[in-house]
């Protein structure tokens, strides 16, 4: 209807007749953007639940029952024109506070596990976050006392790794936090009993921290072993070369350590060796052996086939 009204009634107006063509030239060519963005703050044409796409769901509430009372609320802060959002035991998000049109709104992590030391919940992980490089954004919580709910602080110690400080009047007493009182009776006497293994000399330190893990594995504090292996390997699948140069030279730290342990712990006993070409140490370390005549032997008391 638009386009024959504005035809007659431009017919009689001479040279504006070359006019229509150009306006309808130009308005083909209004439309470029072929998505919806942000548009700085809180856009209202986009929602929340589109803008941010978990990886993988929040793991099962868990750690001291006292705390489970925070599950369901959020508490936010603005630090450095950011807005962090914080849901304990299912995220946390950021959020750019300006007025550009792709503004960032992102998730620094998920609820996954507690990191525990010396009997004592001493911070929420909250992992898989949004990609960063070669990684995932992860966001380690402190638990503090305070007179109330909230957020106090927010850094980046490591690149896309976060610490965010959560005060809190549920953490104040002095065993608030603590591991065992939290566990099921069948779990803590298990630790009971490991707990004697390691006094009586039954078990080594390193034994004993695996059996712990066990303990909060089984508890649901812990990812699983095999959920955290299949962590590293898809962690593993594309390694930049940083991380591979770093592993190779850690890996070479730990040869050459244990090596020298080895030679200190012969030098001690008065059994003297040749010393060994870096292969040569390196074979003897990883259990690759070499020929009979140039084994390390140690002394008489050590049977043939032990060596």
């Amino acid at each position: 209807m638009l386009g024959p009204a504005v035809v007659m009634a431009m017919g009689g107006l001479g040279l504006q007749l070359f006019w229509l063509p150009v306006l309808i030239v130009s308005a083909g060519k209004m439309k470029i953007v072929e998505e919806p963005n942000t548009y700085g703050l809180n856009n209202p044409f986009l929602s929340q639940v589109n803008r941010l796409q978990p990886k993988i769901s929040p793991a099962a509430i868990s750690g001291p029952a006292h705390l489970h009372r925070l599950a369901g609320k959020c508490f936010s802060m603005t630090e450095s024109a950011y807005k962090y959002e914080f849901c304990p035991f299912h995220n946390i998000t950021q959020h750019e506070q300006t007025l550009r049109w792709n503004a960032y709104s992102g998730i620094l992590g998920i609820w996954q596990e507690w990191e525990i030391e010396n009997n004592t919940f001493v911070g929420m992980w909250m992992k898989e976050g949004d990609s960063c490089g070669t990684r995932n954004r992860q966001t380690k919580v402190l638990l503090t006392c305070g007179s109330s709910h909230k957020l106090a602080q927010v850094s980046e110690p490591n690149t896309c790794i976060y610490w965010l400080s959560f005060e809190t009047p549920l953490v104040c007493h002095p065993h608030s936090l603590l591991v065992y009182p939290n566990l099921k009776e069948e779990l803590q006497n298990r630790w009971d009993q490991i707990e004697q293994s390691l006094y009586d000399g039954l078990i080594t330190q390193q034994g004993y921290k695996k059996l712990l893990q066990a303990i909060f594995e089984d508890a649901g504090y812990l990812k699983t072993t095999g959920e955290k292996r299949a962590q590293k390997e898809t962690e593993e699948q594309n390694p930049s070369q940083e991380e591979t140069l770093q592993r190779c030279s850690e890996e070479r730290n730990k040869l050459s350590t244990e090596v020298q342990r080895l030679k200190d712990l012969l030098t001690r006993h008065n059994i003297s060796f040749a010393v060994p070409t870096v292969s040569e140490e390196i074979a003897t370390v990883t259990g690759h052996q070499t020929p009979r005549n140039k084994q390390l032997r140690g002394d008489l008391g050590l049977r043939d086939d032990a060596l």
